[in-house]
């Protein structure tokens, strides 16, 4: 219903005639309060041109104010964010601990960073915060690794590449195609930047041990993966071995992945990895890992373990209609209240395929949702993506929200050299719901914070985190489906650094705000 709500949004790869590899991998959301109306507004990142023979009137990113009542309105002029470089993705999140949500952007070039002035405008400070990494930035991540208070950043990079460094490749049917990544043998550091507290970064990727593993990173996400109460964090890599950074304190880290199971797949191979979320499937205070994989490997879902992982294969998992596909957005979101998280995958090939499904774009697919069933099954639902009829495209980022805080989950799916797709949640029949913003004492979201509810006789479990899946930004809220629960009778949380607080009861449907030091301490 993009068109209908106003979202006007057209993602422009520029691909003319070379098949640059930049032109495949593009396209994010980000859902943010830019202007704390209480509703959230879309940020669409747009790509361009890498042909210097090609337009110089280059699109920009979008910014659309959601006003209500499904009709958003462009605000990227008057808000001053419109990125004109080769953009990728983006991660929103407040670094400065001002109140107002910021915006960084990863491009093919210099990525850019957005400062919220707080009167609908923006300021490009990317040079004064240092955080210009001029590669080819992927998805990236906001997080407190030290326990200092203050957001530092991850940047996933996914290749050292150049338009004079582009190699040609042919499809098996002889045309010229893109290439996979391990044609460039030029795989990428990412970096991590922490944060001053004066509105400067420091860049501290090799000081923190980042230069002891490289890879084709794609998705990256944070959490407490090891339980010892300091943040980590997961690198999807493509067509190498992911990287699960464990945080040894004072500021270094150490690549964990092969030792605790997440580096390849069960029979010791590295596979495709795309978007990637936490989520605790079985609902038992753990951070499993899922990662968005390449046509014919399926996507997979690491289950955590007490700090090691297990590669989850079951015919009725997350994973198990994936093989047909090319998987690249990703989230776990409960979108019809029963109180069972229920899956999303936005799919697109980055080959031409030999069954083309859409006569004008070759790499397009259907989406996929999965309905969550418990016990850790699924079942697809059709027509596949849930819309009727099955939409299709070359999918890229997707971003996860209530747009229209009715309790249901809405989705922004950026598209390739396509309109933007705005999914409204119009499932019949739901369950009751509560939404929590999760604060922290500075009174900004607290990120990596873990929330547990007890409704209804059962306890559900949600991470705060707002910069996961591939390249986008979801609501910062968490949501809970309470099936027909009408109160929950208890929130629990433990905060980043560690510390609990107990909150509620709650009724639903509602949004509420737990802010930390306001509640019962957890003893």
């Amino acid at each position: 219903m993009a068109g209908k709500a106003d979202l006007d949004f057209h993602h422009v790869s520029g691909h003319t005639t070379r098949f640059y590899m930049p032109e495949i991998n593009v396209g994010g959301a980000g859902l943010l309060d830019y202007d704390g109306d209480g509703r959230l507004d879309i940020y669409c990142v747009q790509g361009g041109y890498l042909d210097p023979a090609a337009s110089t009137n280059c699109p920009t990113s979008r910014l659309y104010r959601n006003p209500g009542n499904w009709q958003f309105q462009d605000v990227t002029a008057q808000a001053g964010v419109g990125n004109r470089g080769y953009g990728n993705g983006c991660a929103c999140a407040d670094y400065d601990g001002d109140g107002r949500t910021d915006i960084y952007v990863t491009n093919t070039g210099t990525n850019a960073l957005y400062r919220n002035n707080g009167d609908g405008t923006f300021t490009d400070v990317t040079q004064r915060a240092e955080v210009g990494h001029a590669g080819w930035g992927a998805s990236a991540a906001f997080f407190d690794y030290d326990g200092d208070g203050a957001l530092d950043l991850i940047v996933a990079n996914y290749l050292n590449w150049s338009r004079a460094s582009e190699v040609d490749c042919f499809s098996r049917g002889g045309l010229p195609d893109y290439c996979s990544p391990l044609n460039y043998k030029a795989p990428a550091m990412d970096t991590l930047y922490h944060n001053n507290g004066d509105g400067t970064f420091a860049d501290v990727t090799i000081p923190a041990g980042l230069d002891k593993a490289y890879g084709h990173g794609l998705g990256v996400v944070t959490g407490d993966f090891n339980h010892d109460g300091r943040l980590d964090f997961f690198v999807a890599n493509d067509a190498m071995p992911n990287q699960l950074w464990i945080n040894q304190g004072q500021g270094a880290f150490v690549d964990e992945a092969m030792l605790r199971g997440c580096a390849v797949n069960s029979m010791g191979m590295s596979e495709a990895g795309m978007g990637t979320v936490t989520v605790d499937l079985l609902q038992r205070g753990a951070l499993d890992l899922f990662i968005a994989h390449l046509v014919g490997e399926g996507n997979r879902l690491f289950l955590n373990t007490n700090g090691t992982f297990i590669d989850f294969i079951t015919p009725r998992g997350p994973g198990s209609p994936s093989l047909p596909f090319t998987g690249f957005g990703v989230g776990f979101f409960d979108f019809d209240n029963d109180g069972v998280l229920d899956l999303f995958v936005a799919n697109g090939r980055v080959r031409y395929g030999q069954d083309q499904l859409d006569a004008k774009d070759p790499y397009a697919e259907p989406n996929t949702l999965l309905r969550g069933l418990g016990n850790s099954e699924f079942e697809e639902i059709l027509p596949r993506g849930g819309t009727d009829p099955v939409l299709l495209a070359t999918s890229r980022g997707c971003a996860f929200g209530d747009l229209d805080d009715d309790g249901g989950i809405d989705i922004v799916v950026i598209n390739r050299d396509a309109p933007a797709h705005l999914l409204r949640n119009r499932v019949s029949a739901r369950g009751h719901w509560v939404k929590f913003r999760v604060l922290n004492r500075r009174g900004t979201d607290a990120h990596n914070a873990l929330v547990r509810l007890e409704a209804g006789g059962r306890a559900q479990y949600r991470q705060v985190q707002p910069n996961e899946g591939y390249c986008s930004s979801n609501d910062p809220r968490v949501h809970f489906g309470l099936r027909q629960a009408t109160t929950a009778e208890r929130v629990r949380v433990q905060w980043p650094g560690g510390g609990e607080e107990t909150f509620g009861p709650f009724g639903a449907g509602r949004v509420y705000e737990v802010r930390q030091g306001n509640g019962t301490v957890s003893r």
